[in-house]
């Protein structure tokens, strides 16, 4: 068996694109230009990573050569389930060149694969039919912001997407509080960019004044940001969120 390997992404989603050996190991890159089957989020943004990859480390082979394949797509925020079927067979379909023998990538867009990602499907098939798995090391914006925002560390969940709807939200965020409060356990959300703004005064209107919001966006990136304050702090002294770049909210109660 070839080895399903998890190679982390950049956070910063090709907007500002700077030399990978900031953000990444030159051990991950030199894999990664060794690597010529991919399974990855998208596949035009993984030959942008490929090409930043080659101008640190060139690739074995020519970027047009490399197998590039895309994983089957799910709704933004849907739950990873172990998949049967058709689609059980579309992923071990993906996983043939680890089957023959020979190593192949995983690639998130943003990040580290099958973490808040849909490759964790992929990684679930590689295990079910015995593929080694190697995660190589690379920067998640979830623990990047836990770090930065000096709430509990040691016990925290990730939550992932909160629902769009206004009366469902509310009560998503005012559950997620009240187990934050009983369990003493910090909550982790994403949401999509542009969606930032609206998140954020979800948030100062549904959690209570003296929880602690903690907000980091654009980690890794020249002009990053982390704040952390009491929701009735982010009431007096208003931020506004960027639309464009990634953003982690955390609370605590």
């Amino acid at each position: 068996m070839g080895r399903l390997v998890l190679v982390p992404n950049a956070l910063d989603l090709g907007a500002a694109p700077g030399d990978l050996r900031d953000v990444l190991p030159d051990g991950v890159l030199r894999v990664a230009a060794g690597l010529g089957h991919w399974v990855v989020e998208d596949a035009r943004s993984a030959r942008a990573f490929l090409k930043r990859v080659d101008a640190v480390h060139p690739l074995s082979l020519p970027l047009q050569s490399i197998d590039i394949r895309e994983l089957p797509r799910r709704p933004k925020g849907g739950a990873a389930r172990a998949p049967s079927g058709p689609a059980d067979r579309a992923l071990l379909d993906l996983l043939e060149p680890a089957r023959r023998g020979v190593d192949l990538g995983l690639l998130s867009d943003a990040g580290l694969p099958a973490v808040a990602d849909p490759g964790a499907t992929l990684v679930a098939a590689a295990h079910r039919v015995g593929i080694p798995v190697h995660p190589l090391p690379g920067s998640s914006s979830l623990l990047l912001a836990l770090a930065a925002s000096g709430l509990d560390g040691q016990h925290f969940a990730f939550v992932g997407y909160l629902p769009q709807e206004v009366v469902a939200r509310t009560a998503r965020i005012r559950e997620l509080e009240a187990l934050s409060r009983r369990q003493r356990q910090t909550q982790i959300a994403i949401e999509t960019p542009y969606r930032n703004p609206v998140l954020l005064q979800a948030m100062l209107q549904s959690l209570a004044p003296t929880t602690r919001l903690a907000v980091s966006q654009g980690l890794t990136l020249a002009g990053a940001f982390s704040r952390t304050d009491i929701v009735e702090g982010w009431r007096a002294r208003p931020c506004i969120l960027s639309d464009r770049t990634p953003a982690v909210f955390a609370w605590l109660a």
